[in-house]
């Protein structure tokens, strides 16, 4: 048995995990998520921007975007959503109780 495992769990201390950490994670799952459909454009918006409060061991993200127009914008508001939630749930252990969008802007696709 090493030091630690002696240790009772709630004894060993907390991990504490700045709510920057939890905005960066969701900022590049969305990033990831809409690579695609970014990436088959000429006009691009700017980088998803997310802020995140974690208050009683649960999360609250507030996600800023630009997403592209025409397109299916209820479809790429739950793609943004799973993609920031289940990416902070996932590596952190945090569970994501609201989601938030604001869409800074819509970004038209420029003639070719």
């Amino acid at each position: 048995m090493t030091a630690a495992a002696a240790i009772p769990p709630a004894r060993r201390g907390r991990l504490k995990v700045a709510d920057r950490v939890y905005a960066r994670l969701a900022e590049q799952a969305v990033r990831q998520a809409l690579a695609e459909i970014w990436a088959a454009r000429t006009a691009r918006g700017k980088p998803p921007r997310a802020t995140v409060l974690v208050v009683g061991g649960k999360a609250r993200v507030t996600l800023h975007l630009d997403l592209p127009y025409p397109a299916d914008l209820a479809g790429l508001s739950h793609l943004c959503r799973d993609a920031a939630a289940g990416r902070v749930a996932e590596l952190t252990g945090t569970p994501v109780t609201e989601v938030a969008l604001l869409v800074e802007r819509l970004v038209p696709e420029t003639a070719r």
